[in-house]
Formats: structure tokens, sequence, C-alpha cells
């Protein structure tokens, strides 16, 4: 289990890193929203896979899932929901300006 969400981790973060560098600018933003999945998977990993575990302490129980890492992915979720919007929004009105999707025009501008 713990392999296979290592490979998760690693294919997320390679290819949200390789579109991340591509010179249009809807790869980019689906570099960003691949990035930002893994490390959402990651914040899950960190906190310790176990199956059918219940959040809560109760008497008898031995094992218990870890509520942070479920906190602190509900809130990377909301920040990345809308540092996806702000980047959607930018390419947009760049597009507007420019009449062409590259992320650097360079000397083409």
């Amino acid at each position: 289990m713990e392999a296979l969400l290592a490979i998760t981790i690693g294919t997320l973060f390679a290819t949200g890193s390789f579109l991340l560098l591509r010179p249009r600018a809807f790869p980019v933003v689906l570099g960003l929203v691949l990035l930002s999945h893994g490390i959402n998977v990651l914040l899950v990993a960190m906190g310790r896979v176990r199956l059918a575990a219940p959040p809560i302490v109760t008497d008898g129980t031995e094992a218990v899932a870890d509520p942070l890492a479920q906190a602190l992915v509900l809130t990377a979720i909301v920040i990345s929901f809308g540092m996806t919007a702000f980047v959607l929004v930018l390419a947009y009105r760049s597009y507007q300006e420019t009449g062409s999707e590259h992320v650097d025009l360079g000397e083409r501008g």
C-alpha cells in the first residue's frame, strides 16, 4: 500500500513539474493542479494511512486516524482552488491582452 502511494505521489509531482515548464498557459495550469493534488496525497500519507480506523478515541480502540492531516488537506484544497482560479483568470487576461497563449513571449511580443 505504501509503495503504491509513493509511486502515485512521485508520478503526480513529476507530471506536474513537467507541465509547469511548458510554454503554453493551459499545460501550466494543469501542472499546477496536478502538483496540488500531489501535495494533498502527500499530506494524507504523512498522517499514516490506516484503513477502518476511527477518528475519535474511545475505550478499546487501538488504531486511530490522525485528524490533523485531514484538516491540513481540507485547507490545502481550498488554497489550491483559489490559486487555480486566480491563475486561470490571469491566463485568460493575458490571452486577451497579447492574443497568444504563450506564457513567455520573449521577443515575439
